[in-house]
């Protein structure tokens, strides 16, 4: 077996450049950090592509089954014989294919800030932040031992809160940063219950020895989180539904979902980053972390399944009524993340019966691609703009020529048209659903349909529409603003080409895969419906949409109000949290824990106060106290003596 130990390198570069920043950036590195984190990212990059290779086509496959290597471990904090934090890196098909797609997004967004944040006056502290993103993401992907994942879980949360409230002079981007950084820990605290959980009944919080427990029937740990229950449900199903409420609030699905429009308050190269590619599918890459013990149980997949589906047709709604460009993606990202979702739970470990897990895995990796060109795409015609409304954009074609043709083909591939990346993922997860539950597929169909309409109402309102009545006093933009458009549009054709099923299946061996045209005839008739609809509504100017939207009437409203989900948490917060709980806990704090403590010191005041003179300075008083002890103690023996 070939030595993995490079691997150390891909997440230490960023941490390095993050330190570096951090401490000189801003002071001595300011002209030079651009270059500075890019390097290093460009670094890691290439690393992860040799180990792509090495593992995919050299050592990683043994007897046709693509193995889990560790390839680094080190034992932090012993708990018990059984019980430890290890640190480590694992190497297999999901670790592999994450560090292609964290490490090539975040070069290209690398590339993209350096004229898109050109000028900021916090430009080193900007990519400091982009660096801790980018190393807490990848110690994430690479981790051996479950508690390794919530720490770099909660490093990703805190990087996050950074860069999302990287105008902190904005009160709308503290607010985000807040809600972003509040609403996961609330889902985090779900997180970490369910290790707990696990950790309990498996005797080990080591990932591959968890799994290897609760996937043998036989084994006294299955047995025991199967017979124990809570509630009617074992904790088994508790505890990986815990864990997936964690991976729900990274993930942002309903109902945790709130905070992710409010994130694009955050520079918009960090949109592609946190919302496109990364971040977002840190709950997607857990649940298929511990997809094999998911398998186990029925209950925790349905759970997994409907979330997911509602998550993804919900946002698919909404995204049809919102005018911010990035409010559009960041609800068409919740969309696609609920079918990377539901398609992990419709699925079954092992040979055909796993297509779902392959699906969903292929379309984490065409989406991190398209979405994150639809969102650098967006961050061109806003720095054109200077300004996120669709109202102020339109006939842009002429000129942004590069940044025309890149989100058309983004917004080809997200809408499943053939040759484009996204069809191949996206069929893959309705064969996967139509062979599982025709509801889902349903409910799969129709999202698809809604997200070529909405995708291209936002293209022909930005890129048609209206003559332009933009000034181009700046161009289009440098060429390392152009560069990732270009590279990444060519991704967006290309790796849906890939035999995904040949290197990431949920047991490892390679699953066959049929192109069937007759079941890709419904999804893309629909598709090509929605395309055209969008454009009869949106390529010219004309009052037809606003006529459908009144027609609509209170339905539209509430979606343009995102279904009043945000006011609903205010209402909870302020009118029932606040004065039932935070008040009457308050006063508790104030009267009864303060006022105890106040007692105690009152209570030790007055006697101080009182015996102060039995310390007077005084010998003669000391003398008289000493006779009279030895007195009292004579008299004491003689009593005893007798």
């Amino acid at each position: 077996m070939s030595n993995y130990l490079y691997l150390l390198w891909i997440p230490l570069l960023p941490l390095a450049t993050f330190v570096i920043l951090g401490l000189f950036g801003r002071k001595y590195l300011s002209k030079i950090a651009g270059l500075l984190g890019t390097a290093s990212l460009l670094t890691s990059t290439i690393l992860s592509f040799v180990a792509a290779k090495q593992y995919f086509f050299v050592d990683g496959k043994v007897n046709g089954v693509y193995q889990k290597i560790v390839a680094f471990k080190y034992t932090w904090l012993q708990f018990s014989p059984n019980v430890s934090i290890d640190m480590g890196i694992i190497v297999d098909p999901i670790s592999i294919m994450m560090l292609i797609v964290v490490t090539s997004v975040s070069l290209m967004v690398h590339v993209f800030s350096l004229g898109y944040m050109k000028g900021e006056e916090r430009f080193a502290t900007y990519y400091a932040f982009l660096s801790l993103f980018t190393f807490s993401m990848l110690g994430l992907i690479l981790s051996v031992n479950i508690f390794q994942v919530y720490m770099f879980w909660e490093l990703v949360g805190v990087s996050s809160f950074l860069l999302i409230g990287y105008y902190f002079s904005k009160p709308s981007a503290v607010a985000a940063a807040k809600k972003a950084f509040i609403v996961t820990r609330f889902a985090d605290l779900g997180f970490l219950i369910g290790i707990l959980i696990l950790g309990f009944y498996g005797g080990t919080l080591d990932i591959g020895l968890l799994i290897q427990k609760f996937t043998t029937l036989q084994s006294p740990e299955f047995i025991s989180i199967t017979t124990a229950s809570f509630l009617g449900a074992s904790m088994l199903t508790w505890g990986l539904t815990l864990i997936f409420i964690g991976g729900a609030g990274k993930s942002a699905m309903f109902p945790l979902h709130i905070w992710l429009p409010d994130a694009m308050e955050g520079p918009t190269p960090v949109s592609a980053l946190i919302h496109a590619a990364t971040m977002v599918v840190a709950g997607v890459y857990l649940v298929a972390r511990l997809f094999p013990v998911f398998s186990m149980d029925e209950a925790a997949l349905t759970i997994v399944t409907y979330v997911g589906a509602f998550s993804a047709l919900l946002a698919a709604i909404i995204a049809c009524t919102q005018t911010d460009i990035k409010r559009v993606l960041a609800y068409s990202t919740m969309s696609q993340i609920g079918y990377m979702m539901f398609a992990l739970g419709i699925s079954k470990n092992g040979g055909e019966h796993g297509l779902g897990f392959m699906a969903s895995m292929f379309h984490l990796f065409t989406h991190a691609f398209f979405k994150s060109l639809l969102f650098l795409g967006a961050g061109s015609v806003i720095h054109m703009v200077h300004s996120n409304e669709m109202k102020d954009m339109g006939g842009l074609r002429k000129l942004m020529p590069v940044t025309h043709i890149a989100f058309l083909i983004a917004c080809l591939a997200i809408a499943g048209i053939p040759p484009f990346a996204g069809f191949f993922s996206k069929e893959e997860i309705l064969m996967a659903a139509f062979n599982s539950n025709k509801l889902i597929y349903g409910v799969a169909l129709f999202t698809a349909a809604l997200t070529s309409f909405y995708m291209f109402r936002l293209y022909f309102s930005i890129f048609w529409s209206k003559p332009s009545t933009v000034h181009n006093d700046h161009g289009e933009g440098p060429w390392v603003m152009k560069l990732p458009l270009i590279i990444l549009a060519a991704c967006a054709m290309g790796v849906g080409f890939i035999p995904f099923s040949n290197f990431i299946t949920s047991d490892g061996i390679a699953l066959e895969t049929h192109t069937d045209l007759l079941f890709s005839l419904a999804p893309v008739s629909f598709t090509i419906l929605a395309i055209l609809l969008a454009a009869n509504f949106y390529k010219s100017q004309n009052e037809k949409s606003t006529k459908v939207a009144s027609a609509f009437g209170g339905f539209y409203t509430a979606a343009y109000k995102k279904f009043y989900v945000d006011e609903v948490y205010v209402f909870m917060t302020k009118k029932i949290i606040f004065p039932f709980i935070g008040q009457p806990i308050a006063w508790a704090d104030r009267h009864i824990v303060d006022g105890f403590l106040l007692l105690i010191a009152n209570t030790t005041a007055t006697i101080s106060y009182k015996i102060k003179g039995l310390q007077s300075g005084k010998v003669q008083n000391y003398a008289l106290y000493f006779f009279g002890g030895v007195l009292a103690l004579s008299v004491l023996f003689i009593y005893i003596w007798k």
